[in-house]
């Protein structure tokens, strides 16, 4: 099964994804933890120029991230689910919709088809999007990089994008409500997987 984990920064996915991860693998799932951008050493320095570079072309951005995509996927994730793991990914490809289409203005077509190129088709079982108000997120960042330092209207439009692909989405996206505490954000996380997992016919 493969979960990814989105939502706008400051919204918990990091500790919502290691949450996860430790109930399940005391349940006794062999679970795979990873992250876009940033892992491996090809991801790791596509991650430090992204969030740490200077300015840069929204489509240098972009494929950067479908760099990374691209590389992740193959290296990573399909390994561990053909081996039958559990994936939980804290982000993916829609991170790339909302950021680069709904906030930055390309084309959200052309940004599925070349996720679609990146991933060869690959599309999680399960997205578990965090919602909250951007400016709540933000101020729950202490040391901002170049993606948090956009502009509030960014912040707001990054939102509203995850809330409008969830509502294209509805079978694949469970919205969580972030402003809860961390401990009922995973509380209803593992409801949610839960009920994938006996779907699965894996519980």
């Amino acid at each position: 099964m493969f979960i990814t984990l989105e939502g706008p920064d400051g919204s918990g996915k990091s500790t919502l994804a290691k949450g996860l991860c430790a109930a399940l693998q005391a349940r006794g799932f062999s679970v795979v933890l990873t992250r876009e951008p940033g892992e491996g050493e090809f991801g790791a320095s596509i991650r430090s120029i992204l969030l740490h570079g200077g300015d840069m072309s929204q489509k240098a951005e972009l494929f950067l991230f479908l760099a990374d995509r691209a590389e992740h996927v193959e290296s990573f994730v399909k390994p561990a689910l053909e081996a039958g793991k559990i994936v939980i990914c804290d982000r993916y490809a829609d991170s790339t919709v909302v950021y680069q289409g709904y906030a930055r203005g390309l084309h959200l077509d052309l940004l599925r088809e070349l996720n679609t190129f990146a991933t060869t088709g690959l599309v999680p079982d399960l997205t578990l999007l965090l919602d909250l108000p951007p400016e709540v997120g933000i101020s729950r960042v202490p040391e901002k990089n170049r993606l948090d330092s956009a502009s509030a209207d960014f912040h707001i439009a990054v939102r509203n994008g995850f809330l409008a692909e969830a509502k294209l989405e509805p079978g694949r996206f469970a919205v969580l409500d972030a402003m809860r505490s961390a401990e009922d954000v995973l509380a209803g996380a593992l409801e949610v997987v839960d009920a994938r997992l006996r779907m699965a016919g894996r519980v």
